[in-house]
């Protein structure tokens, strides 16, 4: 059992940490006392501006970055969007194939753009000199896979190729610290545990450079509440021009999770998980992985169904059924899977 397991009000069976996440207690109480101060109009602007330059420490430090590299925001495809509108006209894109759309999507939007899908295994030798930019996912969202990211960044870098990474499905479960991206975009829910609607992006000097802030407004500049009109362009100099103007209430709640998060030993964390990950493989006869979510085919959608009626929660997706071991598991939670599936092939 992890130390930080009683710090969640549940979690026996909740097996979905990939989909949804549980928030720990300070997160729980940092949102109910932001639904107090606001029904009571005590709530400021102010206050929730510094919530959210503390959520940006505590962002970098889950990214091994420094907080100035750093860009808050929305949702991990408005970050994508940005690498995407700046792309030159017949740039060619690097994506894996069955990866989230997110980091795919905005890229195929733009009709002007060569757009390649390669299997994960074959991303790094697939990069040619011709290569705008490589985007994938550092744990495939379907598979549970993980990428082989210092071949890709090396083979990206003798390329001249621009990396976007995205560690939604990692960051919160294994160390995300020595990553070499142009662009590492996060969602702050599933493994973090944070309220919808609170994402980060580390970002370096060439992305600044060259990506447009095609989303520029007021949070963009320096100094937000210097640049809540116009008509002068406020743009700051660096990570921060790439920010959207943040949803409140959601940052009070990501912002103690990203600190609960950071306060973590991530090493001990990925024993933790993939431990019960591969102690539910074997029981199922599946070889040993070095991911927390583990999935197999499903195409009936019946073992899914088998885990929801016994009280697991689980997820399906890309006709694979799909569970995570997270903070509140332990091994009766791998019992309680195994043994809903036992029941399910009997029957």
């Amino acid at each position: 059992m992890h130390p930080s397991r009683d710090r969640f009000a549940a979690g026996r069976g909740y097996l979905a940490a990939c989909t949804l996440g549980l928030p720990a207690d300070v997160t729980r109480d940092a949102v109910r006392r932001d639904l107090e101060r606001w029904s009571v109009g005590d709530a400021t602007a102010a206050d929730y501006s510094a919530a959210l330059e503390r959520a940006r420490g505590h962002a970098a430090a889950l990214l091994g970055t420094g907080a100035d590299r750093i860009a808050t925001g929305s949702q991990v495809s408005v970050f994508a969007g940005l690498a995407a509108a700046s792309a030159p006209a017949g740039a060619e894109v690097l994506c894996v194939d069955g990866d989230f759309s997110s980091v795919v999507a905005p890229f195929l939007a733009r009709r002007d753009l060569r757009v390649r899908h390669v299997p994960l295994d074959a991303l790094a030798d697939a990069i040619t000199p011709s290569t705008w930019l490589v985007s994938f996912s550092l744990v495939q969202s379907a598979t549970g896979e993980l990428a082989d990211a210092s071949s890709v960044t090396a083979a990206a870098r003798e390329a001249g190729a621009l990396i976007m990474l995205d560690t939604t499905q990692a960051t919160g479960w294994m160390p995300t610290t020595d990553l070499d991206a142009d662009l590492t975009v996060c969602h702050a829910y599933k493994w973090l545990g944070a309220p919808r609607g609170a994402a980060f992006a580390a970002v370096s000097d060439r992305a600044v450079a060259e990506f447009v802030p095609h989303t520029a407004g007021w949070y963009s500049g320096d100094d937000p509440w210097a640049s809540c009109y116009g008509p002068e362009l406020h743009l700051a100099e660096g990570a921060r021009r790439f920010e959207v103007s943040p949803a409140w209430h959601a940052w009070a709640g990501a912002e103690a999770a990203l600190g609960f998060a950071a306060s973590l030993d991530m090493a001990v964390v990925q024993r933790h998980d993939v431990g019960l990950a591969n102690a539910f493989r074997a029981r199922l006869g599946l070889e040993a992985s070095d991911s927390a979510i583990v999935t197999w085919p499903d195409a009936d959608g019946s073992d899914l169904a088998a885990l929801t009626a016994s009280g697991v929660v689980a997820s399906g997706r890309a006709g694979r059924a799909r569970v995570a071991f997270h903070l509140w598991n332990d091994g009766h939670d791998v019992e309680l899977a195994v043994g809903a599936l036992g029941r399910a092939l009997v029957s």
